[in-house]
């Protein structure tokens, strides 16, 4: 029986991106499957993995298919987490496919892989 594992993020530069995610998400680097080409991230409280980083040589896609939603409760902490990650490297997308309303904010990270910052207080699914 399969299980799901955990996501994994194609990089350019997989020690940059560990500071970045680590930092960003509050994650560790473990030695598991460690190379050149391949770090595997945990939660700190050791309670397994959370993200794996591979090196790739493969374009950044600007309208990925597959991406990560990080999760805000509420609007106010949306905007203070937006501002941590951005100075942490991240930065601000141009995206263009907004609705009126938007409940998240698309950012890059250190690489240009996008990925939301949602805000659930105002998520279609939100109270």
């Amino acid at each position: 029986m399969l299980t799901l594992g955990i996501p994994v993020i194609g990089v350019a530069d997989v020690p940059r991106a560990v500071e970045f995610w680590t930092a960003a998400l509050g994650l560790v680097a473990s030695p598991e499957w460690e190379s050149a080409s391949w770090r595997t991230l945990c939660h700190a409280d050791g309670s397994g993995r959370a993200l794996g980083l591979m090196h790739s040589t493969s374009p950044v896609e600007p309208r990925p298919r597959l991406h990560l939603d990080l999760f805000a409760e509420t609007t106010a902490e949306q905007e203070a987490e937006v501002e941590r990650l951005v100075a942490l490297g991240a930065r601000r997308l141009d995206w263009d496919l907004y609705p009126p309303e938007p409940d998240f904010v698309v950012l890059a990270d250190p690489d240009g892989n996008a990925f939301c910052v949602v805000d659930l207080s105002r998520a279609p699914s939100g109270g």
